[in-house]
């Protein structure tokens, strides 16, 4: 709890920070934090043993803007059919369900037929995929999405925006390649820290940085 009140106290003392001096052009009381997203994957305990040994436990390179939520050193080979990107980093914790997140651009790029945008751990008719690590490999038939929009909201930030879990939502975007992104999905939980995820598309669509900020705008 006393992190998840630090990361909240830290980012509206930023945003205010940012509009005091002249540097933010969105409302303060409606920014909210972009974190860009490159392709990752999330694993099972049953494939981390599979992909690296059995009983092999992930090692932390950074903790993420999310609470509990770290980049971990290891990465693996995603192939779908005879399309392979390598160097694909796994995010922990484990998580119940394997799930691959790419890019629509890298969607093309691995020739995903009919690539689904979904919502986390949205997994039912996603596509096929498969890993390859240092010590085995691993075949799934659904799991690989392209992840929506979303913004992570603890209960305090959803009540003072007027926004509610599942709600979907559109945000302004400042800048010279600015402009409105609809079909942001809000995720709310009081583990969370106010924080809009987009991936590698989006952001260079808009020219937007992890850090920078967008409003919301309903």
């Amino acid at each position: 709890m006393h992190d998840e009140k630090m990361i909240r106290d830290i980012v509206k003392n930023v945003v205010d920070a940012l509009e005091k001096n002249g540097y933010l052009s969105v409302s303060s009381k409606n920014a909210i934090p972009i974190g860009v997203s490159n392709r990752h994957l999330h694993l099972s305990r049953a494939d981390v043993d599979r992909l690296f040994g059995k009983g092999y436990t992930l090692t932390k390179m950074k903790d993420l803007s999310q609470p509990g939520q770290f980049a971990c050193n290891e990465v693996v080979e995603v192939w779908v059919g005879d399309r392979v990107i390598k160097n694909v980093r796994i995010l922990g914790p484990e998580r119940a369900e394997t799930q691959v997140e790419v890019s629509a651009s890298d969607a093309r790029k691995l020739r995903v037929e009919n690539a689904q945008v979904r919502a986390s751990g949205d997994l039912r008719g996603s596509s096929a995929f498969r890993l390859v690590g240092p010590e085995g490999s691993v075949t799934h038939s659904e799991g690989l999405i392209i992840a929506n929009r979303h913004i992570h909201l603890h209960s305090s930030d959803a009540n003072r925006l007027g926004v509610r879990d599942k709600d979907v939502v559109s945000v302004f975007v400042p800048g010279e390649k600015g402009g409105v992104m609809h079909h942001v999905t809000c995720r709310v939980k009081d583990s969370y820290a106010l924080d809009m995820h987009i991936d590698t598309d989006d952001a260079a669509a808009f020219r937007l940085d992890t850090g920078d900020f967008v409003e919301l705008i309903k």
